[in-house]
């Protein structure tokens, strides 16, 4: 009796692991957060300016560099400073692959359903344990998920914010520089 029992409990185990080893791990899926999305439009700092009251290259060059401190100052927005680069991706990978707790969960449950079975009904035992493991662990899969999704949110959310005032800043600092150039006497586009 004690042999056929640890029969079936490898032919289990073994058609268990098959299972588990048909789950392919989804790379993404919610898993991946971006912290800013791709802009609409570039953020644009460039000022072209012209010299409209015959000022020299010296001198265009120390208008320049003078308004371009002074709209820094006014504004707290220096465009050439690295926080204004290209954007960061982060990335953030849960400690298991979606599925998994489903297929632990069956599978664990699969064992206690055939361990605790007479060794008659083990088959059914297995079965009965398999589906309330996978519901349980669909339910841990499904949670994950929601939380992948809010802290999406929470990034999408933040980066919006953030775009949102550095095209303000910008454009703050466009203005501080067309008027400090015009003020000198420069034709500005």
């Amino acid at each position: 009796m004690v042999f056929l029992r640890a029969i079936r409990f490898g032919m289990l185990s073994l058609a268990c692991m098959s299972l588990a080893a048909c789950t392919e791990p989804r790379v993404h899926e919610g898993r991946y957060l971006q912290a800013a999305p791709a802009p609409s439009q570039p953020l644009t700092t460039r000022i072209v300016f012209y010299p409209a009251a015959g000022q020299s290259p010296d001198q265009q060059n120390r208008d320049r560099y003078e308004c371009y401190s002074w709209a820094a100052k006014q504004t707290g927005f220096d465009p050439s400073r690295d926080e204004f680069a290209a954007r960061q991706r982060i990335e953030v990978v849960p400690a298991q692959p979606p599925g998994h707790d489903t297929t632990a969960g069956a599978l664990i449950g699969a064992f206690l359903g055939a361990a605790t079975s007479r060794p008659q009904q083990a088959a059914g035992g297995a079965l009965f344990g398999a589906a309330a493991g996978a519901i349980v662990g669909a339910a841990s899969d499904s949670a994950r998920q929601g939380e992948a999704a809010r802290m999406q949110q929470d990034y999408d959310t933040r980066a919006a914010q953030r775009q949102a005032d550095l095209d303000r800043q910008a454009g703050n600092y466009r203005r501080a520089m067309t008027a400090c150039l015009e003020g000198r006497g420069y034709r500005v586009e």
